[in-house]
């Protein structure tokens, strides 16, 4: 987990209920290498493991939901920030909920849980690295390639992720009744890293949606059903010629796959 620039995303983790039916799951329907995590050529003190894409470089975590914290199964993302504790104190002042005041974990940075005003609920962090994060890689297998964020308000949350972390407007896709589909994009990015959309009624939570990216929609269509998960939406081509799903874990997390459509 190394730092990045302010307003990026660094990181993605995936908080379960079964560590190790979750690591076999995802192991088959995304094909990452997942294995305990290492601090100093040692096994970490606690049970984090590291899922790696097929490029051999670190797409995410993977840890159990912490004894008696009050949430079901999520993903859950990261974004880098210059200053933690200055980040959360903005956060709090715009209207956000503070979970997990900041704290340092040695050789990997200081971070701190929280809720936007809308409560979605994100991680900001500073790296103990200044090398930039691979978490994020928009076109390569196993990383995350598309964030996208789920709000009651998109015209609030908008503002907020701008006045915050310099997240701005690339575009607007017209959804009809359903809104605008505003692509994001960083302060410095080249492309839109995902986009926001108004919630909708058969979305009961707001959150940001992080999909990661696969080979094949329809291998990983039938590789979820068969080892235990549900396919909530899709297969469904959206621009840029590719397709997605949205699905639910078999401890009830959801998260996105995307990849090319076919010819």
């Amino acid at each position: 987990m190394s730092t990045n620039q302010h307003g990026h995303w660094v990181w993605y983790e995936l908080l379960t209920s079964d560590p190790d039916a979750a690591q076999a799951f995802y192991e088959k329907v995304v094909g990452w290498t997942i294995a305990v995590a290492e601090l100093n050529g040692e096994s970490a003190p606690m049970d984090y493991r590291i899922l790696t894409a097929q490029d051999g470089v670190p797409a995410g975590g993977l840890m159990k939901i912490p004894d008696g914290a009050p949430m079901p199964p999520a993903w859950l993302g990261y974004l880098g920030v210059h200053d933690v504790d200055a980040a959360a104190k903005a956060i709090v002042d715009e209207g956000g909920t503070l979970y997990m005041p900041p704290m340092d974990l040695e050789g990997v940075g200081r971070f701190a849980f929280l809720a936007d005003p809308q409560g979605v609920h994100f991680y900001v962090m500073r790296g103990a690295s200044d090398e930039p994060s691979t978490a994020y890689q928009r076109r390569s297998l196993g990383h995350c390639s598309w964030n996208e964020l789920i709000a009651p308000d998109d015209h609030a949350a908008l503002h907020f992720y701008g006045t915050l972390f310099g997240i701005v407007r690339d575009g607007v896709m017209p959804m009809g009744e359903m809104g605008d589909y505003t692509f994001l994009k960083s302060s410095g990015g080249d492309e839109p890293f995902g986009a926001v959309m108004r919630q909708q009624p058969n979305q009961p939570v707001p959150a940001w949606v992080f999909y990661f990216r696969v080979a094949d929609i329809d291998v990983a269509v039938e590789t979820v059903k068969a080892e235990g998960g549900q396919v909530l939406m899709g297969p469904m081509e959206v621009p840029g010629g590719e397709k997605v799903i949205l699905i639910l874990d078999p401890q009830g997390a959801v998260v996105g796959l995307v990849a090319p459509a076919k010819g």
